[in-house]
């Protein structure tokens, strides 16, 4: 039986060998070695390896003396509401402007070339030393302030802004006409129609211009120059913010008092010749008696008037204007509330028969082609009617001194 079991495992033309040939391998005893073995070199590197490396690669590297920091060195100042770009195409420069309340980044061109941005070197040649750059044409260089931001209007010497920039009363002194004042806010959006409300509406029509526009500068000048007073228009929180944002550094009643005047002289910078302040919405930031003591107090210190345009019912900038000297205007009337031909005409109307009560009365106005077409149109028959238009300073400077 043995050897037939043997014949069957021996290959084809081969003998088959001797039993005593033949050996046997002890497998088990083989593999419990090996195993033994790994557990050993395992155990090895775990009690005299250093595992600090975690199985990741490492890089040695040299350190010199040289390259260890400072540890007296003063780090540079970092600003906190901007962050200047490379210089664009045409020496502009883009800066963008970081929201303090969302971290929401927008990015707004700047002309290099206009004369009231300090740029952060210039900044940097007036801190060692050098001299202002020059005021645009017609700004009283003593009515100016450098700013982190750029120049900022300032009173000085018993000059205001407010009285500096006023246009004259086309009445002269024959103050005893009853006068209406318009003022058309919202300017300096759209070129087209700032550039149209400019050269159409009367010289003594008050423009109110929004911080943003890239031409904005080049507007404003344009619009004093034509006999226009200018505002300011400031970013200001309404109550559905931020579902209605006015834009980037908008003036927030949740902020602190030192980051709403930040906020504040950075519009301040954007442009200069502006007789005072107006609020860009705001309905809730104008409410807020903390938030608009900043904004006023600081209109204060600057010569500058503040105007009401009559949107927000629960402004509280009437009270604290009188209370802190701020030369103040109030609109009665929004002329282009319902904003058609028919209604414009009829608040238009409206604010004579005020002017003829009280002796003068206040209109506010949004920029479009409707108004601009109703307004132009009104202004060129109202002396007809006996009725004077005059600009916003001489409401401000008559309600102050009385």
């Amino acid at each position: 039986m043995g050897e037939a079991t043997d014949d069957l495992n021996t290959p084809l033309g081969q003998d088959a060998p001797p039993r005593s040939a033949r050996r046997r391998v002890p497998v088990l005893p083989v593999l419990t070695w090996l195993f033994g073995l790994c557990l050993a070199v395992f155990a090895g590197f775990a009690l005299f390896g250093d595992g600090r490396g975690g199985g990741e690669p490492a890089v040695l590297v040299a350190i010199g003396e040289a390259s260890r920091p400072d540890p007296t060195a003063v780090p540079a100042p970092v600003a906190a509401a901007t962050v200047p770009e490379p210089a664009a195409a045409g020496g502009q420069r883009t800066v963008t402007i970081i929201d303090g309340s969302s971290g929401a980044r927008k990015s707004i061109t700047i002309p290099a070339a206009d004369p009231d941005v300090v740029t952060p070197e210039a900044a940097q040649g007036l801190a060692r030393g050098a001299a202002a750059p020059a005021a645009a044409p017609g700004i009283d260089p003593r009515l100016q302030e450098t700013s982190r931001h750029g120049a900022i209007p300032i009173a000085a010497g018993g000059a205001t802004p407010v009285r500096a920039y006023a246009a004259a009363d086309p009445r002269g002194a024959a103050t005893g006409t009853p006068a209406v004042v318009i003022v058309v806010s919202g300017l300096g959006v759209s070129a087209a129609q700032t550039t149209e409300a400019i050269r159409r509406l009367p010289g003594a029509v008050t423009l109110g211009f929004a911080p943003y526009g890239q031409g904005v500068r080049k507007w404003t000048a344009e619009a004093r120059a034509a006999g226009h007073e200018i505002l300011l228009q400031v970013p200001m929180e309404p109550f559905d913010y931020p579902d209605n944002d006015p834009g980037p550094q908008t003036l927030l009643a949740s902020s602190s008092a030192a980051q709403n005047l930040d906020r504040l002289h950075w519009h301040m910078s954007r442009f200069a010749g502006y007789v005072g302040l107006a609020p860009f919405m705001g309905a809730r930031l104008t409410a807020d008696d903390a938030a608009m003591r900043t904004v006023l107090t600081d209109a204060a210190r600057r010569g500058l008037g503040y105007f009401d345009d009559g949107r927000a019912a629960r402004s509280v900038a009437a009270r604290l204007a009188e209370a802190g000297g701020v030369p103040f205007a109030r609109a009665d009337l929004v002329i282009d509330q319902v904003a058609t031909a028919g209604d414009i005409d009829a608040a238009l109307a409206s604010l004579e028969r005020l002017a003829r009560e009280r002796g003068t009365a206040v209109g506010a106005a949004t920029l479009a082609p409707v108004t601009i077409d109703r307004i132009a149109a009104w202004a060129a028959t109202l002396a007809d009617r006996g009725i004077a238009l005059v600009p916003l300073t001489t409401a401000m400077l008559k309600s102050k001194s009385s």
